[in-house]
């Protein structure tokens, strides 16, 4: 059982790579967006070593550059993309700023825009800077695990995460804020579920969490 007291900066954005459409049998005709814009993901991978800063308070410990969503380019097989979209989810540890990430990937994406005679341009998604994480030791932080000891008879650990919840903006306010719920670890996965059993004990937690606030 974990309490979170923190939460990664989150940096998403739409890479959009225009080239030249073709027939695919004279590739010699075009510029493939598509070969262009793969370049740039194999790229970001070096993010994990320039940014590689680990703090253990969070899981995973380390900041994450990921390539997700990618959007259709061409319908048929025999025709060489002109664009290409992609989009990369990165969850950057607190001890960077965002700007920097922009730049790094900036850069990289002049390198392949020079080899490749493509242009690649940005539309940034969300941008959330990480709020200053909540005192381990604070007051809702000791009640909180003292009904979790209580009431499920376990020890629990406080932690950090790359997902963002509602904390942050309270965080933003200075507030000391937690959050908690016992989960099955199926988020965004296939046949995703959580369990009614565990909701009565997330009740009964919280419950116990206000009658030892002082």
């Amino acid at each position: 059982s974990a309490i979170e007291i923190a939460e990664k900066s989150i940096l998403w954005m739409k890479v959009i790579t225009k080239g030249k459409q073709c027939h695919a049998s004279r590739p010699q005709l075009g510029i493939n967006a598509f070969k262009a814009a793969s370049e740039l993901v194999v790229k970001l991978d070096k993010l994990y070593d320039i940014f590689n800063y680990k703090d253990n308070l969070y899981d995973p410990p380390i900041s994450t550059f990921e390539p997700t969503k990618k959007e259709n380019n061409v319908p048929n097989v025999n025709t060489l993309p002109g664009e290409d979209v992609f989009y990369i989810d990165s969850r950057v540890m607190p001890v960077y700023k965002l700007s920097e990430i922009k730049d790094k990937i900036r850069e990289f994406a002049d390198e392949v825009e020079e080899k490749h005679k493509v242009k690649i341009s940005f539309d940034i998604l969300q941008e959330a800077q990480a709020a200053t994480p909540t005192d381990k030791n604070s007051p809702i932080v000791i009640a909180l695990q003292t009904a979790i000891k209580e009431t499920l008879k376990i020890e629990p650990k406080v932690y950090g995460i790359g997902g963002g919840t509602v904390a942050a903006f309270f965080r933003r306010l200075n507030l000391p804020v937690v959050v908690y719920s016992k989960l099955n670890e199926s988020a965004h996965q296939p046949n995703e579920y959580c369990l009614l059993s565990n909701i009565l004990s997330d009740s009964k937690v919280f419950i116990a969490t206000l009658m030892n606030m002082k």
